[in-house]
């Protein structure tokens, strides 16, 4: 049976509307932008102290002191693990969409209780929406809006809408019917129906609904950490990553923190907007017996709760009023940047991460605000070439990014190889005998499980092993290549290692591990793989433009091989979580190394 191309015209269809339609998805994102950051500059302007005693006074106006409590321990917790910026990115994405998500949902599902077709046509539309895999969503929002937070909140909004759409639809239809007979006997207009009778007997329905849509929100921003939409996404998908047990804890307890204070306080908001909740709620409330009863079911009114809020606010403001007078401890001819802040982005490789962490110590002691952001290379190469990040120092060319190369080298500037020559290779540990070429594979599939343990599935590497490396061997059929990522890939070399087990693995020169482990490199005399790599730093042209200093800097980088291992090593040593630390130990280290490459304009110094 022929096979019919739905990508490839999908494919088609979005090159036309990037083309043509580049001006509505700019205005789009430049809207969508400006709400978060709106949200997300009120929710962290507070002391984080400050800001948990404000959400616990909206937990006390919502469901009372036990759970104001509660919620004043979980954010602290959540500060005391050092996630508060990123609980506060999260929550400010789950709001905005949240609300753009309801503002659409409400009058869809509306629509379709007036009309039949309205409600045929949304029914297998809102199947569609809530079966696709929540990935899918990130690739149209990507491909339109580059990397950052629209694509996430594109892809947030579509995934929650579903249950909105029709839990609004199905607390419209369970309204008694004669309710509605009645009101339209006595003159009532269509309008005035809807307003003052179905809407508030169908409000407890609906307001399940928008619970529903809130904590979808929620799953769906963490999965959009992957695009750069950053906040605990951003956090959880790093630990991932580099299988980082401690961060991908500490960063998941956080997202069930906000989760749970999300669904308590959407659940109990509809007591507060319903007249069947706001009854229910005030039996409760008259049942209740002795003081400890009457304790747990206090609730303060709107106006207490309303002063008690603005009175931190203006506490938080005071507070940060106060301490606006500090500085950076940069000094003034060496301050170049002047507080601008750059966009680096990188790849979870380690002279990837080595050499991003180097550009940010170094960014910041001449006075930059540089914000580092971790992403597949797929999204990385898109991001600089739309200008939402300005470089990254870890593209492989001419072979390894290749494929990347030639669909955003047009849009993007190489600045240069600051490394090289690399190399491509797969290793097996030393005690494996009779393999040293990738030849010798060749009919010993069974001794390694028929498997080749490697990186990321967007690596350029992982297409040339699958295209090129296993077909010229012979080695398709008998192996499988498992993609997996990096720090994957490491910890199963290492419990090989440890269990004195075969395994082979992809590995590429420079790494540590050659250092850390007993490992051969398989010869590759037919050369599959290619000719070495040179690591060079790629940035958008709008930077380049923008910033002629540090773009001046970046050309002339250099690191030798020495110096890129001893700095990967140093980093490897701290830890995760602790690259900045041990970057600047680094170079506290080798002071000339600041003075060489970034050195401070002569302009700079008068």
């Amino acid at each position: 049976m022929p096979r019919i191309e739905f990508g490839r015209w999908a494919e088609d269809v979005i090159d036309w509307l990037q083309a043509n339609l580049g001006w509505l998805f700019d205005g789009v994102n430049d809207v969508l932008t400006g709400a978060y950051d709106g949200v997300s500059a009120v929710l962290a302007a507070p002391d984080p102290l400050l800001m948990a005693g404000i959400l616990a006074v909206l937990a006390l106006w919502l469901r009372g002191p036990v759970a104001a409590v509660l919620a004043l321990c979980g954010f602290l917790l959540i500060d005391s693990v050092e996630l508060w910026d990123q609980a506060m990115d999260t929550m400010a994405l789950v709001l905005v969409a949240s609300v753009i998500t309801v503002a659409l949902a409400v009058p869809l599902g509306i629509w379709g209780t007036r009309n039949r077709v309205v409600s045929a046509l949304l029914r297998p539309l809102m199947d569609f929406m809530q079966t696709m895999p929540a990935f899918v969503y990130l690739i149209p929002g990507v491909v339109f809006f580059s990397v950052g937070v629209t694509p996430g909140l594109i892809a947030t909004v579509v995934f929650s809408m579903p249950p909105g759409v029709r839990m609004t639809e199905l607390g419209i239809r369970q309204v008694d019917a004669e309710l509605v007979e009645a009101a339209e006997a006595f003159g009532t207009s269509p309008r005035d129906t809807l307003v003052r009778v179905q809407l508030p007997l169908a409000l407890p329905t609906i307001m399940a609904g928008i619970n529903q849509v809130i904590m979808l929100a929620l799953s769906m921003v963490v999965i959009a950490g992957m695009a750069g939409a950053g906040g605990l996404g951003e956090t959880v998908y790093a630990a991932v990553t580099r299988v980082n047990v401690a961060l991908g804890f500490e960063s998941g307890l956080a997202v069930v923190i906000l989760a749970m204070y999300l669904d308590r306080m959407t659940s109990a908001l509809n007591q507060r907007v319903s007249p069947l909740g706001r009854r229910a709620m005030a039996k409760a409330m008259a049942s209740a017996s002795g003081r400890a009863g009457a304790l747990r079911h206090y609730r303060p009114g709107t106006t207490v709760a309303m002063v008690g809020v603005v009175v931190l606010a203006l506490v938080a403001s005071g507070v940060n009023l106060a301490g606006s007078g500090g500085g950076d401890d940069v000094a003034d001819e060496d301050d170049v940047g002047r507080g601008k802040r750059i966009d680096i982005g990188y790849i979870p490789w380690d002279e990837g991460v080595a050499s991003t962490y180097l550009w940010k110590e170094l960014l910041e002691r001449r006075g930059y605000r540089p914000r580092v952001k971790q992403l597949d290379p797929g999204p990385l190469y898109s991001g600089i070439a739309e200008g939402d990040v300005d470089f990254q120092t870890d593209a492989w060319l001419p072979t390894t990014h290749a494929n990347y190369w030639k669909k955003y080298g047009a849009r993007v500037s190489d600045l240069g190889s600051w490394y090289g020559p690399t190399s491509l290779e797969l290793a097996v540990p030393s005690y494996v005998k009779g393999v040293d070429s990738l030849a010798d594979l060749r009919g010993k599939g069974s001794t390694f499980g028929g498997r080749i343990v490697g990186i990321e599935s967007s690596a350029g590497m992982m297409g040339i092993l699958n295209d090129t490396v296993v077909k010229e061997y012979g080695l398709d059929g008998e192996y499988e290549v498992v993609s997996s990522s990096t720090s994957t890939m490491l910890a199963q070399l290492d419990r090989s290692i440890k269990r004195k087990q075969p395994v082979v693995v992809t590995l590429w020169t420079p790494h540590w591990a050659y250092s850390k482990y007993d490992l051969k490199k398989l010869k590759d005399p037919e050369g599959a793989w290619g000719s070495g790599d040179e690591l060079h730093t790629v940035a958008s042209r709008s930077f380049v433009r923008n910033e002629p200093t540090v773009t001046r800097w970046l050309k002339d980088f250099r690191m030798s091989e020495e110096q890129l291992a001893s700095l990967e090593d140093r980093i490897h040593t701290a830890g995760e979580g602790n690259e900045e630390e041990a970057v600047g130990h680094w170079l506290d280290e080798n002071p000339e190394l600041v003075e060489e490459w970034v050195p401070v304009p002569a302009a700079a110094r008068r």
